[in-house]
């Protein structure tokens, strides 16, 4: 892996591997030293010319969680490129021009149909990407060339193809079934190429801009890191996926801080009472007895659109610890709240419960935007008892308030009653009071954290849930 007399990396392979694991730490994946020496004696064993055999050995060796799949694939193809520079194979495949000089995009786009009709063309699709980025997906920047995904595809668009795919696939006699069948696997292979395509515009960007800088934005975030408001469907459906491993591990560190408190604080007075028998001098300490801890919860959330991923997923989160707590109790809102617990147990559909909450629970008022002034005002006139000297209120939502009164006072009443009060906001704590954000009016009288991303709340969450 050289180009003329000077190496890729200034340690050879091993400093390459090094590197490697550096960025897979970077994105945060857990790699130690003993699976960095595993990788190596891995790379002693393989043939490095068989690149998916790499490419699964260094995972085996390297990964604990399948979970860090995704992340792990895209470093794997900024490391261990499948070419260097422009695709000498890629030749074979060429591209149809018109006699005006132009490509022709009819023709181009019947033969990428039939070949994603064709069954095991993998290697001819990734060819075919290659040529794509190379002749259509290249383009002058102020830095000089470079390379873009939506440039190659944006005149083919093979999501539009699917008609053709199909008529392709289409055998005599086919029933609904296998048709079926065969539309699901023309979305596949149609998504599988677009994905060949970024993939190659990635690593030909990374040749010119550097690996860890497309690094940076490239590749795919683990689902803890994905910033609640920017998430994308499938993206939202991995964090959905990931709940209950938080869960447990939010369980784990409640008990844990559990068995820490059972000792109790020390208490004087009996310490001092037992002192007399040695003369006044405290040698054995007394400690109070610990008061078994009935924490209750009253979760507070607003489930408008705008806030619905970072909502939903915290919902779901907290279903998932009710055994934590004596008692759980949540109320909904959008410009009116109304208490949703009976839509939450222990095997809960959150999508099932939201459609409920939307359908059934009084959360909508007049306007139907976000209002927080009006939703904590029929919180605390409609559920007088739900807030109490035993309760931990924790409020979820953006603060973004539609210029409306936030009713900051009706809030500060709220958390004088309550044990604990905290509010978790999904927007960069930047943005806090700008626009119609009433974040910095709030923050008067009550705890305000930023959590953007699971890993934040999961932190955020285990430090503020009571003992």
């Amino acid at each position: 892996m050289a180009t003329g007399d000077q190496p890729l990396a200034s340690h050879g392979l091993p400093g390459h591997l090094v590197g490697f694991v550096e960025a897979l730490r970077a994105r945060g994946i857990p790699v130690g030293p003993s699976e960095t020496v595993d990788a190596g004696r891995v790379l002693s064993v393989l043939d490095l010319m068989d690149r998916e055999t790499v490419r699964e050995g260094l995972a085996c060796a390297l990964l604990r969680r399948t979970t860090h799949r995704g992340t792990y694939d895209g470093l794997f193809d900024l490391w261990f490129p499948v070419a260097l520079g422009e695709r000498s194979a890629a030749a074979e495949i060429e591209i149809p021009y018109g006699d005006d000089g132009r490509v022709d995009i009819r023709e181009l786009r019947r033969m990428l149909a039939e070949m994603l009709a064709e069954e095991g063309s993998g290697q001819q699709q990734a060819l075919m990407a290659a040529q794509l980025v190379e002749q259509m997906g290249q383009y002058q920047s102020a830095r000089g060339a470079s390379f873009s995904s939506y440039q190659a595809l944006k005149d083919v668009q093979p999501q539009t193809l699917l008609a053709q795919i199909l008529a392709a696939m289409a055998t005599p006699g086919m029933s609904d079934f296998e048709t079926e069948i065969a539309r699901r696997a023309a979305r596949t292979r149609i998504e599988k190429f677009r994905r060949a395509v970024e993939a190659e515009t990635r690593r030909r960007v990374a040749e010119r801009i550097g690996k860890e800088r497309v690094a940076s934005y490239g590749v795919p975030r683990q689902a803890e890191e994905v910033d609640f408001l920017r998430a994308s469907q499938a993206e939202l459906a991995e964090l959905k996926r990931s709940t209950q491993r938080l869960a447990r591990i939010l369980a784990a560190r409640l008990a844990a801080r559990r068995r820490h408190a059972k000792r109790g604080e020390i208490d004087l007075r009996k310490t001092l009472r037992k002192s007399m028998s040695t003369g006044g001098v405290p040698i054995a300490l007394v400690n109070r007895k610990p008061r078994p801890a009935r924490p209750e919860l009253v979760l507070l959330c607003d489930v408008s659109g705008s806030v619905a991923g970072f909502s939903n997923f915290t919902l779901l989160l907290v279903s998932a610890l009710r055994e934590q707590f004596s008692k759980v109790r949540i109320f909904a809102f959008v410009d009116h709240a109304d208490e949703v617990t009976r839509f939450f147990d222990p095997h809960t559909h959150l999508d099932e419960a939201m459609q409920r909450i939307f359908a059934e629970a009084d959360i909508v008022g007049f306007t139907g935007h976000s209002d927080y002034g009006s939703a904590l005002l029929s919180f605390a006139e409609e559920f007088p008892d739900a807030v109490t000297s035993r309760s931990s209120l924790l409020i979820l939502g953006d603060a973004r308030t539609n210029y409306r009164d936030p009713e900051v006072a009706t809030l500060g009443a709220l958390v004088e009653i309550a044990k604990h009060a905290h509010w978790l906001n999904p927007e960069p704590r930047t943005n806090w009071g700008s626009g119609d954000s009433a974040a910095d009016r709030y923050l008067r009288v009550i705890d305000m954290h930023e959590c953007r991303s699971a890993a934040q709340l999961t932190t955020v969450v285990s430090r503020l849930l009571p003992v």
